[in-house]
């Protein structure tokens, strides 16, 4: 893993990650690890089977997730859930089965598979800080919270749903709450990350950004060696 070029971009929902980390991928022809689809479709099993309250089962079910990633899908056993692990309410059962130690444990291992030449772009909350420490270089993004409601906002209207902008503000700062103050793995930016605001910034210049740092990293790197 230590040869492979890995890139990591941190940050709580709604800052853009997503869109960063697929033309990142893209740009560069690297392999993508979306590690919040992975806690939201645990979070997703659990309810199913009933065992949000079990941390046993929970760490059990973490261990042998039935989770594929196949042409662009997220596959539960053979239940495309793509657009369900999408909305809030699965977001919510992620955060709250991120906070178990064994589980985060559990899904470490699965997620440093990921990196394989010729190099990987890792969207989560702690790919920078836990999961890809030594990575080559560390992103870590963020935005107000509401401006966060509103872009999400607009997205649930785009897809032809209501959307309470109180409640979802109210939603994305508890969520936070949790994610920054959980003992294990708390959402922070890595001492060695570069943090962008992306609260008054296009897609387009928060990409630039992105790849001015990682070039930048990846020439340091180079004649370090």
């Amino acid at each position: 893993m230590s040869s492979v070029v890995v890139v990591t971009v941190d940050g709580p929902s709604g800052v853009g990650k997503g869109t960063l980390c697929a033309r990142l991928a893209e740009h560069y022809g690297y392999h993508f690890l979306d590690s919040g689809a992975l806690y939201r479709v645990l979070g997703l099993a659990a309810r199913q089977r009933g065992i949000l309250d079990n941390p046993v089962a929970l760490t059990d079910l973490a261990r042998h997730l039935p989770v594929r990633f196949v042409e662009g899908k997220i596959l539960l056993e053979t239940q495309d859930v793509s657009d369900t692990i999408r909305t809030e309410t699965v977001a919510a059962l992620a955060s709250q089965v991120a906070v178990i130690e064994t589980v985060r444990a559990a899904l470490l291992a699965f997620q440093q598979d990921f990196a394989q030449a010729p190099g990987l772009v890792a969207d989560g909350r702690d790919m920078g800080t836990v999961v890809f420490p030594q990575a080559t270089a560390k992103l870590f993004l963020d935005a107000s919270a509401e401006v966060r409601a509103d872009r999400r906002v607009k997205q649930l209207k785009n897809q032809g749903l209501d959307a309470n902008i109180d409640q979802i503000t109210k939603e994305i700062r508890e969520r936070d709450e949790r994610d920054r103050n959980r003992v294990v793995a708390p959402l922070k930016a890595a001492d060695d990350a570069l943090v962008i605001d992306t609260s008054d910034l296009s897609p387009e210049q928060v990409f630039n950004q992105a790849v001015a740092w990682i070039d930048r990293q990846q020439v340091s790197r180079e004649f370090a060696v």
